[in-house]
């Protein structure tokens, strides 16, 4: 359900559920968990993360939705429903590849990668609202903090898919690539990202989450902590 490929020091994680357009179940997510637990991913120096032409993933798996009792969801979130957040966390940059559908889930999936870039082919939404729930895998809480309470009101209950370039215009991917060079240009990045010195890399990412929920006082305070802790390491320049 989810292929790897290694590409120098990157690897290409794929979603490859083609009839349900890659919707995330617990199964699709569990095996996500469990590839990034492999040794190929654990040695990567950027990892990326897409899907098919026709779609990176349209949402959550809804067939499972009527079996999701409240103790089974407290459970859900413990285990395979505890992917979105261990990407967010990876201390190695990650880069979601899309095309095509990004809905639900699937967005929430490539909005706890720490970029995008998108194919022209790409449409992007959270339709939870219609459905009678909401996005609950960090896609609310990161959609918030990439755009401002406003715009994550309006994307949120309104529910509307968007185009790559209106993602674009928002600040939500980096780039709109046309569909057949698109994955080429993921690539291209996350092999720059794997030249830079990982250690400084995961401090950095860590950094940047603290700043989006500390005081000024306390984000200064890290960046000066996390510098000292950088200093004289493997990888720094002087």
């Amino acid at each position: 359900m989810v292929g790897l490929q290694e590409h120098g020091t990157s690897v290409v994680l794929q979603l490859n559920r083609p009839a349900k357009l890659n919707a995330l179940s617990t199964g699709l997510e569990q095996a996500l968990l469990d590839a990034l637990h492999t040794p190929q991913v654990q040695a990567a120096r950027a990892i990326v993360f897409t899907g098919s032409e026709r779609a990176f993933s349209a949402g959550a798996d809804t067939s499972e939705l009527p079996e999701m009792t409240p103790d089974r969801i407290a459970a859900y979130y413990r285990g395979s429903g505890s992917v979105y957040d261990v990407v967010s966390r990876l201390p190695q940059p990650t880069i979601a590849a899309v095309s095509g559908y990004c809905l639900g889930a699937g967005f929430e999936l490539a909005l706890a990668c720490d970029i995008r870039v998108a194919a022209d082919t790409a449409q992007f939404g959270l339709p939870e609202v219609g459905l009678g729930i909401l996005p609950s895998s960090g896609g609310l809480t990161r959609l918030v903090r990439a755009v401002g309470p406003a715009l994550a009101r309006e994307i949120i209950l309104f529910g509307e898919r968007f185009p790559a370039s209106e993602a674009h215009r928002l600040g939500l991917v980096r780039e709109v690539i046309p569909q057949a060079r698109m994955l080429a240009v993921a690539l291209e990045r996350a092999a720059f990202l794997a030249t830079q010195p990982a250690m400084a890399v995961a401090w950095t990412k860590a950094a940047i989450d603290a700043a989006a929920e500390s005081s000024a006082a306390s984000s200064l305070l890290i960046e000066q902590l996390a510098y000292a802790a950088l200093n004289r390491t493997e990888g720094q320049k002087q």
